[in-house]
């Protein structure tokens, strides 16, 4: 008689059911954006302070207060409704952006002439380009210049409180087109040309070699025109020559046309800048402004991927 407790007489065991599966969390969903913060320069543009870039600038040169302690570093998050922001020792009413919110933006293209410049807030007190405007604004209300012009140059700038736009269109990212029409002497040969095209480094000799060593991120940057065409050119017994060229610029640097042509050579008369992606200069008068059209907002919103408003 078979034993059956001996192991080797006991029947074969069924399949062996899988492990129970232990039940996985979930991670934690992340914090909402008004449980985490906004960004502070965000919210200073939205309480119509000044536009994004100029705020981030206030914010690294010490100018702005959070709860008594001042900011020197970005990024900073901000609860508008809890924390106390000060600029330049005056407190921000963040009240402000709920009613600004709920009001049609303003748009406005400028005619910027020469000698205004194109910041909102200036040491010296020079009529700046916001003045373009200032009778026009509704009580209250505040717009700045979406990207910059130097004192020298004169066309096209655009003008609005729309925030999101503003960065947008002047963020690198979106490659929105500046096409400038520029008056210089002397003439502009094949090889300057050729150059133009492929980039110039327009730093010191120090950061070229550091950029070049380092792939291109060692603190230079190359500069290049998105595209360059010579609309008419003409002898002139003073200079040998004048160009007037169309230039197109999708990331710009601080008086990066002027900088570019020296390095071929050539001197800028001047310098016009006469659209802004969709929107054109056309045959707005030095000094005039008018608000844009509908269409011409909603291309601009469009260029950049925002929906029509």
């Amino acid at each position: 008689m078979q034993d059956t407790d001996d192991p080797r007489f006991r029947p074969a065991p069924g399949p062996r059911k899988p492990p129970a599966r232990r039940a996985q969390r979930r991670p934690s969903p992340p914090p909402a954006a008004e449980e985490a913060g906004e960004r502070l320069q965000k919210v200073l543009a939205d309480a119509g302070v000044a536009s994004r870039r100029d705020c981030e600038l206030a914010i690294l040169a010490g100018r702005v207060r959070v709860n008594g302690r001042p900011v020197h570093a970005l990024p900073c998050l901000v609860r508008p409704q809890d924390d106390l922001i000060e600029f330049d020792g005056e407190v921000i009413d963040t009240a402000r952006r709920v009613q600004r919110a709920r009001e049609a933006h303003l748009y406005f293209a400028a005619n910027k002439p020469k000698g205004v410049i194109s910041t909102v807030r200036d040491p010296e007190g020079r009529v700046n380009v916001v003045s373009l405007v200032a009778g026009r604004l509704p009580r209250g209300r505040r717009v700045y210049p979406v990207g910059r012009l130097d004192a020298d140059s004169t066309g096209l700038v655009l003008l609005t409180d729309d925030g999101e736009l503003a960065h947008r269109l002047a963020h690198p990212r979106h490659g929105i087109a500046k096409e400038y029409h520029v008056t210089a002497e002397g003439a502009l040969e094949p090889a300057a040309l050729d150059r133009l095209r492929r980039g110039i480094y327009l730093a010191g000799p120090e950061a070229i070699a550091r950029s070049k060593a380092a792939g291109g991120g060692g603190g230079a940057k190359r500069a290049a025109v998105g595209n360059i065409r010579v609309v008419k050119s003409w002898k002139d017994r003073r200079t040998g020559g004048v160009s007037v060229l169309s230039i197109m610029l999708r990331e710009g640097q601080n008086r990066e046309i002027r900088r570019l042509l020296a390095h071929v050579g050539l001197k800028v008369r001047r310098l016009e800048r006469v659209a802004i992606g969709p929107l054109r200069l056309g045959s707005l008068k030095s000094g005039a402004a008018r608000p844009l059209t509908e269409a011409e907002v909603a291309a601009l919103r469009g260029a950049v991927l925002l929906a029509a408003k």
